[in-house]
């Protein structure tokens, strides 16, 4: 079946008796057992309401199916989604490899909670091939983490061969996956070890929730995530697995409108003399558009604007001016934001260089055209700022 249908396919079973197409929300923390021997029973169910009751065991089988994975586990944030399988795999005196484009908070966990306990980062350049990725690694590398595209800068990664050079090493690989929202790409079908991605993202689709995911295929894996899970206690609340089931269940129809409601920006944008480049992989003049071509089905409404040279007061002014793109972090629902790029770019370990002011579009379910007279508006603003009208 198309994955369309398989979404939904559970939501629609018939039962032995009447229920509701979704699971109810379930608050519990005290589950009650009908005798004492089920006590500590893993096979009699869950012991306590931190491990999830139906709307927790509705949204980790439809991640499974997402992801193509045996096991799915949910945390409390996309950061949280990252730093678990880390935790997990991870030790002291271990080193991790990291691309040097990766999610902000994620560069600060490797920097600040990860180095505390003994555990060393090593950032290579986000277009470096499988074979100068593995050149970096020491014999202490355990783990390399990888971000295709690239937080802010949009660069592809050869997923599908640095995961076997890894392998080929005994090197665990984790993608953050957040982009493609489990749809456009399956880094378990191409070797990956931990699949993560932000479900308060795509999958949400509404920015009103904060959850992540872990997805595996490997036994010995999941039981290492659901360990540092129970010792840590990042479980999630009834509500928020509710939510992110509800959106999940749309994901497939949702994706493709924001793919070509940001596709018909980012080709307007191409063309505007205030514009150096526009960083998106599914244009044809983007340096790894042939990597998207052939791993990823599709794209989504999130890129990158690299603008003409002028000052960063200047593309604030641009910003600024703008009445349809609220200004905030975050991505993935169903409006259109716009966040500048100054501070995360000065943190990292290899300069990224660019003709001016980096900016991040999310473009949302909004008609294309009031988004384009909104950005021309912006535009117009950054060119009287530089001098350029």
């Amino acid at each position: 079946m198309d994955e369309r249908t398989r979404l939904i396919r559970d939501a629609t079973r018939r039962p032995a008796g009447r229920r509701p197409v979704n699971p109810p929300v379930e608050r519990a923390s005290t589950i009650l057992m009908e005798q004492a021997d089920d006590l500590f029973r893993a096979d009699r169910g869950p012991l306590y309401g931190i491990e999830g009751l139906s709307a927790h065991r509705a949204l980790t089988d439809a991640l499974c199916e997402l992801e193509r994975a045996s096991a799915a586990f949910l945390t409390p944030t996309g950061l949280a989604a990252i730093t678990v399988p880390m935790l997990a795999a991870l030790r002291a005196g271990d080193e991790v490899l990291v691309t040097d484009a990766a999610y902000g908070p994620t560069r600060r966990f490797c920097e600040r909670f990860l180095k505390r306990y003994g555990v060393t980062t090593r950032w290579y350049p986000p277009r470096a091939s499988a074979e100068e990725v593995l050149a970096t690694a020491s014999d202490a590398a355990r783990l390399i983490v990888l971000e295709s595209p690239g937080s802010l800068t949009f660069e592809m990664q050869d997923v599908p061969a640095i995961a076997a050079a890894a392998r080929a090493r005994g090197i665990r690989t984790l993608m953050d996956n957040t982009w493609a929202a489990g749809v456009l790409f399956k880094p378990l079908d191409h070797g990956v070890d931990y699949s993560v991605q932000a479900l308060s993202k795509y999958v949400g689709g509404h920015s009103d929730l904060l959850l992540g995911s872990v997805a595996v295929s490997d036994p010995a894996l999941a039981r290492g995530v659901q360990a540092v899970i129970d010792d840590l206690g990042w479980y999630v609340s009834p509500d928020d697995a509710w939510l992110a089931l509800r959106g999940l269940r749309t994901l497939k129809v949702r994706l493709p409108q924001h793919e070509a409601n940001g596709l018909e920006v980012a080709r307007w944008l191409v063309d505007q003399p205030e514009v150096a480049r526009v960083l998106h992989p599914a244009l044809p003049d983007h340096p790894d558009h042939a990597l998207w071509k052939r791993d990823f089905a599709g794209s989504n409404g999130l890129f990158g604007v690299v603008l003409k040279p002028g000052s960063w007061d200047a593309a604030l002014a641009m910003i600024d001016a703008l009445e349809l793109f609220g200004i905030g972090v975050s991505w993935g629902g169903f409006e259109s934001l716009v966040v500048h790029c100054r501070d995360q770019l000065a943190r990292r370990t290899i300069p990224a260089e660019y003709e001016g002011p980096l900016i991040r579009l999310h473009i949302g379910l909004e008609a294309p055209q009031d988004l384009i007279a909104d950005l021309r508006r912006g535009l117009d603003v950054y060119a009287q700022a530089t001098g350029r009208k």
